[in-house]
Order: C-alpha cells, then sequence, then structure tokens
C-alpha cells in the first residue's frame, strides 16, 4: 500500500506532515511507503527516519488564500496537483492534504474521478459523541445544494465506511432534520427520507441537531449547506466552552489551585472533544480514498488521517460503495 501526501498543506506544515509520517510507518504495517509531495529543503530537515518514506519534490504550493478551482487548474506543478496525479495515475493507493479544501475537492473530482454511479463526492468527518464512539456527518460542505437521491448514496456511503473502517456492526443512519416525527422537514427531507427507507442500510428516520453528540446515531446525513453550518456551529460553541473554562479556572487563587488539581482530567476531556483524534474528512464518493485532514492539524492528527486512509484502503472501501450502488441500480430494475 502506498499514500500520498500534500506535505505542504496545512497551518503547521510541513514539520506536523513529517512527523505524522514518521509515526505512521512506525507502527502501521501495512504501509510500504509514504510519497511527501513538497519541497525537499524544507522537508528533509524534520525527516529524521526515511524509511518508508520518500519525497516527490516540488516549489509550487496552493495556499489557503488562493481561489479553489483557479489554483487547481493553474498550479499544475503545485503539491497538492501532483499528489492527486500520482493517484489517478496508479502509483499511489491513496492520498492526504490538510491543504486547501475547495483546491482539494477540485483535484479530487478532476484528477482522481468519481466513483461509477455516485453523483457527487461529501465531506465526511467524524465528529466526537458523549460515550466516545463518534458519529460520521456528510456532507459538510462538498456541496452546499444537494437531490434526494445524492443523500441516499450519502446514507450509503456512510454505512458503509461505518461498517468497514470504523467496525460499528449494523451502522444507525439517520436523516438531520428539524424534527424526528416522519413528514417533517423540507422537499429535500421528505424525498430523501423515503428514499433511505428502502435502501439496503440500518436507517433509523430523522434526528435533531441537538442530539447529535448524544450519539443517536452512528451516520448523519445532510445537505452540505445544512451540515456546514452544524459543524461549525459545534466548533464554535466547544472553543466557547473551553474559553469559559479556562477564564473560570483562572479567575482567583483558589480556581487556579483547582485547575492544577484537574489538569489532567480537563486534558482528558478536550482530547475527547477533539475529533481531529479520528482522522480527517474523507471525500466520499471519489474512485481513491482521499482525505481532507484539519489545517490545524499537528502530527498525532496527521498520524491518524493516514491510518484513517489506510483502513480506507484495506478494506476496500471504494469498491465497496461501488458494488452496493451498482446492486442498487440493478435491483430497481435500472434507477437507484
Amino acid at each position: 500500500m502506498k499514500i500520498v501526501i500534500d506535505a505542504m498543506g496545512g497551518d503547521n506544515a510541513p514539520q506536523s506532515v513529517v512527523e505524522g509520517a514518521m509515526l505512521a510507518i512506525e507502527s502501521l504495517k501495512q504501509i510500504d511507503e509514504i510519497i511527501l509531495v513538497g519541497d525537499q529543503d524544507k522537508i528533509k530537515p524534520f525527516l529524521s527516519n526515511d524509511n518508508k518514506i520518500s519525497i516527490l519534490h516540488t516549489t509550487e504550493v496552493i495556499t489557503a488564500d488562493d481561489e479553489p478551482v483557479r489554483a487547481a487548474r493553474r498550479k499544475k506543478n503545485s503539491s497538492l496537483v501532483l499528489m492527486a496525479k500520482e493517484v489517478k495515475e496508479g502509483r499511489a493507493d491513496a492520498c492526504l492534504s490538510a491543504g486547501n479544501t475547495g483546491a482539494l475537492m477540485s483535484v479530487g473530482l478532476f484528477q482522481v474521478g468519481r466513483i461509477k454511479g455516485i453523483e457527487r463526492p461529501a465531506l465526511s468527518p467524524t465528529l466526537p459523541t458523549i460515550d466516545g464512539k463518534g458519529f460520521v456527518f456528510l456532507d459538510v460542505g462538498a456541496n452546499v445544494d444537494a437531490k434526494p437521491k445524492q443523500l441516499l448514496q450519502y446514507g450509503i456511503m456512510g454505512s458503509i465506511y461505518s461498517e468497514k473502517v470504523r467496525g460499528i456492526s449494523n451502522p444507525r443512519v439517520g436523516l438531520l432534520n428539524v424534527g424526528t416525527e416522519e413528514g417533517k422537514g423540507n422537499e429535500l427531507a421528505k424525498q430523501a427520507y423515503e428514499l433511505l427507507s428502502h435502501a439496503p442500510i440500518n436507517f433509523i428516520g430523522n434526528v435533531e441537531a441537538r442530539d447529535l453528540l448524544d450519539g443517536v446515531a452512528d451516520v448523519v446525513v445532510t445537505d452540505g449547506f445544512s451540515g456546514n453550518v452544524a459543524l461549525k456551529t459545534i466548533e464554535g460553541t466547544a472553543q466557547m466552552m473551553f474559553g469559559l473554562i479556562k477564564e473560570t479556572f483562572m479567575s482567583s487563587l483558589k480556581t487556579k489551585l483547582a485547575a492544577a488539581v484537574l489538569k489532567k482530567d480537563l486534558k482528558q476531556l478536550k482530547n475527547k472533544l477533539d475529533y481531529s483524534e479520528y482522522g480527517g474528512a474523507g471525500l466520499f464518493g471519489l474512485a481513491a480514498p482521499v482525505i481532507k485532514a484539519h489545517g490545524s492539524s499537528n502530527a498525532r492528527a496527521i498520524y491518524n488521517a493516514i491510518k484513517q486512509t489506510s483502513h480506507m484502503v484495506e478494506n476496500n472501501v471504494t469498491e465497496v460503495i461501488e458494488t452496493t450502488v451498482r446492486d442498487m441500480k440493478e435491483t430497481n430494475g435500472g434507477q437507484e
């Protein structure tokens, strides 16, 4: 198995990427090689162990400020584009970047391509829950507009990923809605509910946003607009809560002493709510695994994203999605 990584993508690149790659090579024996794409003069100072790690040199980079589609087309020798090209031309099995999300989606579509039968890919992170199991949330921004059939495909892809990679037997799939009763929501939600009800998955019906972190479902499906709003609301709420906790503990000598006593417990709580511990966000629906790591990823987060990527390759997630969609189409007489 070969995994190619955009070494120049992310706030802490290339250091965090290189260190994460070295951690992965040490512990993930199923990986034969990791290819780091980027400026070798900036990568090598952090590469203390090049066992099973190679460098594909380029000095061109797509930055966070670049317009995604334009940059993906014009910067042909950027680390992000060359990374996707390695997958397209069969020299790597999967790819990973912590860089520009829009550009990654563009090169994923134009270079890697879609799975046959999948209309649009979905950006799919795994978010934390109180019980520590987490849930797959899709779509969180790949497509702000969606059709009912696309939400059906999201449900199938999320279910397969949860079973094959996350090891969840018969994962519960829910549809994000404004109420739990059947018949709730707009026309998109109503039509998607009907399609999901007849899909070969464990569809449990509508779920509400307030129940997401309680672990109400293993997979939650929605359009990219609603998903992105929900994701950023969760992120913002978590940041605010930790800010308030820190402010409270630093307010007096008594609370500072309490903070010192609880330091280890507070760190464990923060780690439990850190979704980078679950890996990156998969671009489900592409012809090979493409993973988007968080822009602020440290070495540990990059390692987790590489681990996630390797599990997708190892469990043939792409092939299983394609087979399931094809079988559904044949069962329904050519209609998904």
